[in-house]
């Protein structure tokens, strides 16, 4: 271990994509280790215009950061992008390790490369639990990659999986990933959800202003990349409006690489009088448009990686009470069961006719709503998550 107090655990927290506390999953991480006992420390990027300072303490938890390029277009771009963040990384570890020092370093994907920084320590006997957010490899193939660089992607992952003890999925088709292509001791993964904190995600009353003065809301929340189907949800949309003649708005919460493209989409459908684009949002200030919509989507159309992935803004609509309309994924249908309506093919206009059958209802509307916030009350809520959490620090210790 790390040398430290023997009756003191110290865990650090490695995130090279997302800014802490904005990454919502490491900050719950980091707060219930908090809460539990534990000495934590974080590492991750700075943010643009939050987490911008490069060390403070917030709630106890001590949090460095660092500067982060962001790859261009480009496999070199990306190389120069992770290097460069394995390096920072390493030397911020390198410090913590001799200020405080570390008995447990949490790896947070993607990417899979920062094994390279954790390396050195579990050489020293650091214990190292990868938290196993995203599959690079399957992210890789929906983006139509070439395959040298996917094979460089399981590679990577394997990597990390080789010097992990403990593996933390998101869900059980992760972790069937950690055991089948991993090669991990099934004892060894643990199973830890994102679900919302309810505590945090309340409901609170609609405000007519973002119906923009129609009828009905459509309501999304989260990244706009290129596999999360925003594309999918405007032509559904076009559908809605153009085709079928419904009086129909949407707000589009959340910011990405695609957020201009997708402007220009809604502009070339003759749509931009019926979506807002509300940009990235505070936490907090999510629950508000999102509660005055009528219906909430899921587009993500069917991929490799969307496929088995867990969408955290499924259970977020889901804990605010809204019904959902959203193509027929394994991972999406273990989250939402019956508190949507599944798309019955994966075109735009499937999509459209999933939401026209919730906005001609409105008794299934609110029938399938209420079943939603109890499935999330009774067992996905970021509460449940917590004693796998700590039940797979314990593993690792052991």
């Amino acid at each position: 271990m790390s040398g430290c107090n023997a009756s003191t655990r110290r865990a650090l927290l490695v995130v090279e994509n997302e800014s802490v506390p904005h990454d919502q999953r490491v900050w719950r991480e980091a707060k219930t280790l908090g809460r539990n006992g534990w000495d934590v420390s974080v590492i991750s990027p700075r943010g643009a215009g939050r987490d911008d300072r490069r060390h403070e303490v917030i709630d106890g938890i001590e949090i460095h950061r660092f500067t982060l390029r962001e790859a261009g277009d480009g496999v070199v771009a990306y190389g120069l992008e992770y290097g460069l963040a394995v390096a920072k990384i390493l030397w911020l570890m390198a410090r913590v390790r001799l200020r405080r020092g570390f008995d447990v370093v949490q790896l947070c994907n993607p990417p899979d490369v920062l094994f390279a920084a954790a390396l050195p320590f579990r050489l020293l006997g650091t214990r190292v639990i990868f938290d196993h957010h995203d599959l690079s490899p399957e992210l890789w193939r929906s983006r139509g990659g070439s395959s040298f660089v996917h094979r460089a992607l399981v590679w990577a992952e394997r990597a990390t999986f080789a010097i992990a003890d403990v593996v933390m999925s998101t869900n059980e088709s992760y972790r069937r990933i950690a055991i089948d292509r991993g090669g991990m001791d099934p004892d060894d993964v643990f199973v830890v959800r994102n679900g919302p904190d309810l505590d945090r995600l309340v409901p609170v009353p609609p405000d007519p202003q973002f119906h923009n003065g129609r009828e009905h809301l459509l309501g999304y929340v989260g990244t706009m990349g290129r596999q999360d189907g925003v594309d999918y949800l405007l032509r559904a949309l076009d559908v809605l409006v153009h085709d079928q003649g419904r009086d129909v708005q949407a707000v589009l919460v959340g910011d990405g690489p695609e957020l201009d493209s997708l402007r220009t989409l809604a502009v070339e459908l003759k749509l931009d009088d019926h979506v807002t684009f509300t940009g990235r949002v505070a936490p907090d200030e999510v629950a508000a448009p999102l509660s005055s919509a009528d219906v909430c989507v899921c587009p993500d159309p069917r991929s490799p990686l969307n496929e088995v992935s867990t969408m955290i803004k499924t259970l977020e609509y889901m804990a605010l009470g809204k019904p959902i309309a959203a193509f027929d994924l394994v991972e999406t249908r273990v989250s939402a069961g019956d508190a949507a309506v599944y798309a019955t093919g994966d075109r735009p206009e499937d999509l459209a006719d999933a939401i026209a059958v919730l906005l001609d209802d409105e008794d299934l509307r609110s029938r399938i709503a209420a079943g939603g916030r109890s499935r999330v009350e009774q067992g996905l809520t970021w509460r449940h998550s917590e004693p796998h959490l700590l039940a797979a620090y314990q593993r690792a210790l052991a």
